[in-house]
């Protein structure tokens, strides 16, 4: 399968109030829309110490410009495993409504005092959520190492074992980062087999139905999408909720390669495509030789961690484009629109949209 791809830039979309509750950063969005079809953002917003919330606004949409407003918060740390010493909170919501479940289902990370850690939440209408816990995995070894970048898949797939499952991305992290952010002379040093990747996470259908709670439970845990020298050397892992399309279980991820900057080494954020088999989606059917987002604006280049794209957030509009919000620089965020098109070879069919894909 070949896939292209063409957007525009619509600019920042939400960004720091001054309050003392914004003060340090929004960034990071989930996207949804509740049942009546209005659009819903879940901000990560960070405040002085790094204490981080998840906000929710509200989408006005007119004449192609999107504009949000605040209506408050749905999560603040309160768990024990969302509260440390020296910053914690609830970061990066990821949001998918599943409807097997009925219900629209939050990953996002918990930081206690174990360090970074996938929790989970559910909620009914979008608006008011209830907290399920962390994740747990059958691999007790993941249980012990730090986890981030979850976002559910909205469909049951098969796992890797045949097992009819809810699946969900996540990315267990190097021991000994700091904030997060292991150095980059330590990533080039490893075989790239080690470096931080994209995983797939599967919990049995039938333990869900049975006991909601067991939707914190994975049974099996595969990698999906290595390091490419291409681009994406240092580490990858999942961005946004996959949407299903003609060619697959589409998502936008995020990719990280070392640059230099004011003459010391740096981290360098983009974003590219990923397409799953809709069937299994341990399987990749496409994967971007290129980034087809990456820092180019001042707001993307400067800010709380300069040269960042990262994508949290993506809505298919009616017309059949999809917008894709991200964080900008680690401090606002933005919001491009992409055109994509697939070709697909079948025996008695062939489909082509041609597109030009752009940084």
């Amino acid at each position: 399968m070949e896939l292209s791809s063409s957007h525009t830039r619509l600019g920042v979309v939400l960004a720091s109030d001054g309050s003392a509750d914004e003060i340090e950063g929004v960034l990071n969005p989930g996207i949804a829309r509740d049942r009546s079809g209005t659009l819903l953002m879940y901000p990560r917003v960070v405040a002085e110490g790094n204490v981080s919330r998840i906000g929710l606004a509200k989408g006005d949409e007119r004449d192609g410009t999107v504009t949000f407003e605040r209506v408050g918060h749905v999560l603040e740390p309160k768990a024990p495993y969302e509260l440390r010493d020296g910053g914690h909170g609830c970061e990066d919501a990821r949001v998918t409504f599943v409807p097997r479940l009925d219900a629209f289902v939050m990953a996002y990370t918990a930081f206690g005092e174990a360090g970074p850690r996938i929790a989970l939440a559910l909620s009914d209408d979008g608006y008011s959520w209830r907290r399920l816990g962390l994740v747990e995995f059958l691999d007790n070894a993941l249980n012990g190492r730090d986890n981030k970048d979850a976002a559910f898949f909205p469909e049951p797939v098969l796992s890797p074992a045949g097992v009819l499952s809810f699946a969900f991305y996540h990315r267990p992290m190097l021991p000994g980062s700091v904030n997060g952010q292991t150095p980059i002379p330590v990533i080039l040093a490893l075989d790239p087999s080690q470096r931080e990747t994209m995983h797939l996470a599967y919990v049995p259908v039938a333990h869900v139905e049975r006991d909601l709670s067991t939707l914190c439970k994975a049974h099996e845990s595969v990698e999906v999408l290595g390091v490419d020298r291409r681009w994406g050397w240092l580490k990858n892992g999942a961005g946004t909720p996959p949407v299903r399309t003609a060619g697959g279980w589409l998502s936008f991820f995020h990719a990280v390669d070392a640059t230099e900057r004011d003459g010391h080494p740096a981290l360098l954020y983009r974003a590219g495509i990923v397409v799953h088999d809709i069937e299994r989606p341990h399987k990749i059917v496409y994967r971007s030789p290129y980034p087809v987002l990456g820092p180019v604006t001042p707001d993307e280049r400067f800010g709380i961690v300069d040269d960042v794209v990262f994508p949290t957030g993506l809505d298919v509009r009616s017309d059949g484009s999809y917008d894709v919000y991200y964080g900008a620089a680690d401090a606002k965020i933005s919001l491009a629109r992409f055109n994509i098109g697939f070709e697909i070879e079948a025996p008695s069919d062939r489909k082509t949209i041609e597109c030009e894909a752009t940084i």
